[in-house]
């Protein structure tokens, strides 16, 4: 890389993206150009300072990570490159990661000198994955073509609907969560019904507890 390429951080939690920065600091031809700790600041931002690459955690407040893919995918096409930093090592997770756009998914414990050469790999057009689940990625992947499961009610819900019920856990309101996602309130109210409907829940705190559950809401 002959010139420094630009990297913005998404990542909530300060001691984690204090640590990305400092490891990044010494590492020759790229520079951190900005950070953010939640998605819907990270979008204004990044429209802003046009990065080479996002370092993109999942889990966030307001606006997760998969969301934050969609749009930058949705603005940028592939001018951005995409990697995830990320706790999750689930073959759900990951797969659902590249197929929102990822260009290389990254575990949180991974060495510095993974972390590296991730960032190096997809800067050069690669896919990379960490060693440690890439296995288990690609048993998850074969199995799910070995045989067709039945839908559970979680598989029936869309990528909008679960914006909503994460928001709805975090608890806002439905004119906060129709700001949040530039969406009118009474389509906010459609999204709940729908939710209600799949789900079989009659109340927000039931949603709230099922967002909980699937690992929707942020935990600092």
């Amino acid at each position: 890389m002959s010139e420094n390429k630009k990297l913005f951080i998404v990542e909530d939690h300060q001691l984690f993206r204090e640590g990305l920065k400092a490891m990044l600091a010494g590492y020759q031809g790229v520079e951190v150009v900005g950070e953010s700790a939640d998605g819907h600041e990270a979008l204004r931002r990044i429209q802003k300072s046009k990065p080479d690459m996002v370092l993109l955690d999942l889990s966030m407040p307001k606006i997760n990570g998969y969301s934050v893919m969609r749009e930058i995918r949705r603005l940028f096409s592939g001018d951005i490159k995409i990697l995830v930093i990320s706790i999750h090592d689930s073959d759900h997770h990951v797969l659902q990661a590249f197929e929102e756009g990822a260009d290389g998914y990254c575990i949180k414990d991974s060495s510095i000198e993974e972390l590296r050469l991730a960032i190096r790999s997809v800067l050069e057009g690669k896919r990379y994955i960490s060693p440690g689940i890439a296995e288990k990625v690609l048993e998850g992947y074969v199995e799910r073509g070995k045989q067709l499961k039945p839908k559970s009610a979680w598989d029936s819900i869309t990528y909008r609907e679960q914006e909503v019920l994460k928001l709805i856990g975090e608890g806002y309101a439905n004119k906060q969560i129709a700001d949040l996602l530039n969406i009118s309130p009474k389509t906010v109210e459609k999204h709940r019904a729908s939710l209600m409907n799949k789900l079989d829940m009659h109340n927000a705190a039931s949603l709230a507890a099922y967002a909980a559950e699937r690992g929707l809401i942020s935990k600092k």
